[in-house]
């Protein structure tokens, strides 16, 4: 028996990374997944590995039901479509969780209109829409859990003085505070839904997750600072809690990994629900 048997999960940009992790060890839980992004097919010149019917492989080898929604997350119309084909499909959204992210890391004084916009529509506004679209079934049947993907850049650089050697301090304004507006988002939603049966939380890693898009983006300082990458396991684990956890104690919070886990004391699981060698 799997901690979500019989529920059904929707993972946004599941194609690859964080999100294929996630999909792929909630499906070990029991739960029936819905992933969402806009590969369906990998291709030659992609310039990053993975698609949604890789994920989709990876789910089935748990013998559980899933369903892949081809859509583009930043476009508002196209995203509207996600929770109704969910639902034809499985059923009512048990477990929402807001992954997809647009990470564009470039000098605050030169980011242009058009990448902020992107970076908002995609962070803050799609994890808003679909809350709302998930949030009429789980009201009604009481029962429901949201986890929005955050990051370690909301968090306020440190200073006067500034260190002008940290790279990512100059690069993540946008990003930063989008995810800082998720955060936000998070609380206020978990107020209004307080004694509802539904917890929504905020999850970031402690620092970095190693993905192949984390290499792509910020490789260089994760080499630089190997003591601030986490496993993929252990991050996709804390996903788990909080897509498990009692709405009644744990909702409105904004969590790290490592330390969530740490207060849990709970094990690391490797993605197919086995034991983690790390």
């Amino acid at each position: 028996m799997g901690a979500l048997d019989g529920r059904v999960a929707l993972v946004t940009g599941a194609s690859r990374g964080i999100g294929a992790g996630i999909a792929q060890r909630l499906a070990a839980e029991g739960a029936s997944v819905a992933i969402t992004a806009r590969t369906m097919h990998s291709t030659p010149d992609a310039h990053l590995p993975g698609s949604l019917d890789e994920t989709l492989e990876l789910i089935r080898a748990a013998g559980v039901p899933a369903v892949a929604v081809v859509a583009d997350i930043a476009d508002g119309d196209d995203r509207a479509r996600i929770v109704p084909e969910v639902e034809s499909a499985l059923g009512p959204i048990d477990v929402l969780v807001n992954n997809a992210a647009a990470a564009m890391y470039m000098p605050n004084a030169e980011i242009t209109l058009k990448r902020r916009r992107l970076t908002y529509e995609i962070n803050v506004h799609a994890p808003m829409d679909l809350a709302q679209a998930v949030l009429p079934a789980m009201i009604r049947r009481k029962q429901g859990w949201i986890v929005n993907i955050s990051s370690a850049t909301s968090k306020h650089p440190k200073g006067p003085p500034f260190d002008p050697g940290f790279k990512m301090g100059f690069t993540t304004g946008t990003y930063g505070s989008s995810k800082a507006a998720l955060e936000r988002f998070t609380t206020a939603l978990a107020a209004e839904l307080y004694n509802g049966n539904i917890a929504v939380n905020s999850l970031a890693p402690v620092a970095a997750v190693r993905t192949p898009g984390a290499d792509l983006l910020v490789g260089d300082v994760m080499d630089a600072n190997p003591n601030i990458v986490e496993p993929l396991e252990l991050f996709v684990e804390a996903v788990v809690a909080l897509a498990t956890c009692d709405p009644a104690i744990t909702t409105g919070r904004i969590l790290s990994s490592r330390p969530f886990l740490a207060e849990l004391g709970r094990e690391v699981r490797a993605l197919d629900g086995g034991p983690f060698p790390g």
